[in-house]
């Protein structure tokens, strides 16, 4: 049924305006008058005449028909005139993007169309980069004896051990003060990486820069040859690549380009990770198979695999590579994936995945509605899921369930999860750095982190060590929306940032991290 409404000027002469309805109203006239007695049906009269309710009120569709319609439609804007006005506005918030920003027009085509054709599309990729590795904004990163954090003005702070020169101070001292990495004066930092001895920092221009022990040295160079850098280097090999995240594993490197595409390099180990070069390739290689033409928006790494959250138009997933030992790769089963593999049970879930954290052997997903998945190796609780047993695929964990995640950090035999209202719960290894003061039992369900709850600031992010060759040499970070930095766990090396008593190694409850301003 067609409807027609004709409305006119205060004047009454102009000519009247009609709004073509069609089927809207239902066609029985008496079903469309059997309205809730609260809903009245006079009209809007305009001008000087008495007012009366919205004379659509007794509809609400038409007007949600209509204004779908005008947003629909081209809006005549620069820069494209056949853009409506929600794919206009979309276009606008990306060119605030610091990384959409340095596109050209190509790239920016490109990347649109991998998103699916729309500009609202590929805001929603960018926002979801933002969001999973914290890009533009502060951090702090707890490596293997030494620690990272990154200001939200791109300064780079240092401290801990230093026997290969991670920290970037052009020496191989140790030290627990905070110290900026002068040679960086300029040079404006968005993300780090840490491995074991060595540190990787990435620019807003996508530039990279590495040092400690030398992984990116000429192909063919035997991993004993390796060399120390005590300052910041750039990556020659990723000049090409304009990159937005690196993840370090124990065997490999990834890095993620802004246009989503993921790339890895081998140490000489047997995973190749996707591409079939020789082992010792020590050049960025893409990863082939089901991830060619998906765009990525975050990367994490464990020991020798790695995971993937990917995007697609109708949303989000999670694609792994590498070794299954364990049941890591979440596929159900301990075989390895030399090529990416999507991780089918997030779909029987019914969970779209928005995060993701690779630990050492195990790994964790927080969903769009705030559940929380691990799965993996079980040892010491890390996967919270009441035992020790490994668990094949993503298993949804019950001890939240009451809970809604924003946050997870997987680490080596532990796990934390942060929720929206900024408290922290950890599980898994019953030592120093789960932040549960001095507990020898392990935490096999989320726990409340209670000393945190303490300070009275709501946590936003969670650090902590993943690559050790021991559970309880790790270290924690929990970083407050004020930009407060807390620590706990092992501190012999200096990596807490905070000075210990003679003879003392660890802090089992939080300390504050002075001089550094993550605000």
């Amino acid at each position: 049924m067609d409807t027609t409404i004709t409305t006119a000027t205060s004047n009454g002469v102009s000519p009247a305006a009609t709004l073509q309805l069609h089927s809207i109203i239902p066609e029985n006239p008496t079903i469309a008058m059997e309205l809730p007695s609260f809903v009245s049906l006079k009209r809007q009269f305009l001008g000087n005449s008495a007012p009366g309710d919205f004379f659509l009120a007794s509809c609400p569709s038409i007007a949600l028909h209509a204004t779908c319609s005008f947003f629909r439609k081209p809006a005549n804007f620069s820069p494209d005139l056949e853009l409506s006005i929600s794919e206009v506005a979309a276009l606008d918030i990306c060119q605030k993007r610091a990384i959409f920003k340095r596109m050209g027009e190509e790239e920016r085509q490109e990347i649109k169309r991998k998103c699916g054709g729309s500009w609202k599309l590929v805001l929603k990729f960018l926002l979801a980069g933002e969001f999973g590795y914290r890009r533009e904004k502060s951090q702090a990163l707890a490596g293997p004896g030494h620690s990272i954090a990154v200001t939200s003005n791109g300064v780079v702070y240092s401290f801990g051990s230093n026997g290969s020169g991670q920290l970037g101070h052009g020496t191989v001292e140790d030290t627990w003060q905070p110290q900026p990495i002068r040679s960086l004066n300029g040079i404006r930092i968005i993300q780090a990486a840490l491995g074991a001895d060595r540190t990787m920092l990435i620019s807003d221009a996508g530039e990279v820069y590495a040092f400690g022990k030398d992984c990116f040295s000429d192909p063919g160079l035997e991993i004993q040859q390796t060399k120390v850098i005590t300052t910041p280097q750039r990556v020659k090999s990723l000049t090409e690549i304009f990159v937005v995240q690196a993840a370090i594993g124990y065997h490999f490197t990834a890095i993620l380009s802004r246009e989503g595409r993921v790339y890895t390099l081998s140490w000489g180990k047997d995973e190749k990770l996707g591409h079939g070069t020789d082992l010792n390739c020590l050049l960025p290689q893409p990863l082939l198979g089901d991830l060619e033409n998906v765009p990525v928006v975050q990367i994490s790494a464990g020991f020798c695999y790695l995971l993937a959250l990917a995007f697609h138009p109708t949303g989000m997933s999670v694609y792994s590579v590498g070794c299954g030992l364990g049941g890591k790769l979440g596929h159900g089963s301990t075989i390895s994936e030399k090529q990416p593999r999507l991780i089918e049970e997030f779909s029987l879930l019914k969970m779209e995945p928005v995060m993701i954290s690779a630990g050492a052997w195990h790994a964790a997903v927080v969903g769009r509605d705030g559940r929380v998945c691990t799965w993996g190796w079980g040892r010491y609780g890390c996967l919270g899921h009441g035992t020790e047993e490994l668990e094949l695929a993503p298993k949804v964990l019950e001890g939240l369930k009451d809970v809604k995640a924003v946050h997870v950090a997987a680490g080596e035999y532990t796990t934390f999860v942060v929720s929206d209202d900024g408290q922290v719960y950890s599980f898994g290894y019953g030592e120093v750095n789960l932040g549960q003061g001095d507990v020898e039992e392990n935490t096999l369900t989320p726990k409340l982190v209670s000393s945190l709850k303490e300070t009275k600031e709501r946590v936003v992010h969670v650090s902590l060590t993943k690559s050790v060759s021991f559970p309880w040499t790790g270290h924690t970070f929990a970083m407050t929306e004020s930009g407060t930095l807390y620590a706990f766990g092992s501190g012999g090396r200096g990596q807490l940032g905070v000075k210990l008593g003679d003879n003392v190694m660890e802090r089992e409850e939080p300390a504050k991290v002075i001089g550094i301003d993550l605000s």
